[in-house]
């Protein structure tokens, strides 16, 4: 049965104009988003991930920041370089985004409830009372109680699990067809962590969503995701679909996120974590982003750009490891090294 492309990201890139210079925040990256299902996107603090969902909905500050190559198909049609008032009628109403802090992504001077209905007053053209009335129904809907109540208060009268659910009451108001959630779950405890996660599958089912899912969390990402691409200096370096890279990881990036998750059995081990820091986004290596960290290297891994190599299906990676020519006892060094970390997360 074929897959419907509810999202499609060609050769996306994008800078930053600094008084140091420019940061090349976001490098050729390529994705594609299947209807009704979860796309994460994973990797460490500042590889990107962020930057390439908002450059999607036109949110990054322009200047300093500016996209200088690539495409963002919603359903087929494109989305970057629309003016401001065309690309309205896709934000909030066909592509929509739960935000990394919901208390700094609402308005302290409004109402929860207003501020859900203006976004059904602008894209619906309800008036202001059936808008509050379905503000209302969505608070219920994403299991806050007393919405009636809650309605009528202001952000900092929630508590965080309650504020991150009125922010995804307020995102799928208009229930668009394509939901971003940048690290939904950042900041709240375990229990809460787990009630938004189940949240969001459930809408997910009710209004055939598709969602890309931003997060660092690999255990939020075996719960939620059916294909995972996994980003680093700005780049994707491997990508596939969730038992591809959870059991059949072929990047030693990907291989290095696994191995330093907590397990069942952490108490028993050492954490492992991946030596050194990412590359400068300023002056970018010529070669493969990971190689200063890598235990893998070769010489051509610091002096050419990786290729993308298939190795299944949707599954690929950039590495060099996996040309028919790389020396066998690295490959299979790597090998085992995956083996022995294989996560039972999932």
């Amino acid at each position: 049965m074929s897959k419907t492309l509810a999202l499609e990201v060609k050769n996306l890139s994008v800078e930053f104009d600094t008084y140091g210079g420019v940061v090349k925040a976001v490098r050729d990256v390529s994705f594609q988003l299947n209807k009704g299902e979860t796309l994460a996107i994973v990797g460490e603090s500042g590889c990107g991930k962020s930057v390439t969902v908002q450059s999607i909905m036109g949110l990054i500050p322009t200047p300093p920041g500016r996209i200088t190559s690539g495409s963002a198909k919603l359903d087929g049609e494109e989305m970057l370089g629309l003016p401001t008032k065309l690309l309205n009628q896709y934000r909030g109403k066909r592509i929509s985004m739960i935000f990394q802090d919901a208390m700094s992504a609402m308005n302290p001077t409004m109402t929860v409830g207003k501020q859900i209905a203006e976004t059904l007053v602008v894209h619906q053209n309800l008036s202001r009372r059936q808008a509050m009335k379905e503000a209302v129904d969505l608070l219920a809907r994403t299991k806050i109680p007393e919405p009636e109540q809650r309605a009528k208060q202001y952000p900092f009268e929630f508590s965080g699990g309650m504020l991150q659910r009125a922010m995804i009451a307020m995102s799928i108001a208009c229930k668009p067809e394509v939901l971003i959630a940048d690290e939904p779950t950042t900041a709240l405890d375990v229990t809460i962590q787990a009630q938004i996660l189940n949240l969001l599958q459930d809408l997910q089912k009710e209004y055939e969503l598709s969602i890309v899912l931003i997060t660092h969390d690999l255990g939020v990402v075996a719960k939620m995701a059916h294909q995972v691409a996994v980003m680093y200096a700005g780049q994707i370096v491997e990508m596939g679909e969730i038992d591809d890279i959870f059991y059949h990881s072929r990047h030693p990036y990907t291989a290095g996120l696994k191995a330093a998750m907590p397990s069942n059995k952490a108490h028993e081990q050492d954490l492992k974590v991946i030596e050194g820091s990412p590359p400068d986004l300023f002056s970018p290596p010529k070669g493969c982003g990971f190689c200063a960290r890598c235990d893998y290297a070769m010489s051509i891994c610091e002096q050419r750009p990786t290729p993308k190599f298939q190795i299944s299906g949707d599954h690929y990676a950039h590495c060099w490891l996996l040309h028919p020519e790389a020396p066998k006892s690295e490959r299979q060094k790597l090998d085992s090294f995956m083996k022995s970390e294989r996560s039972d997360v999932t």
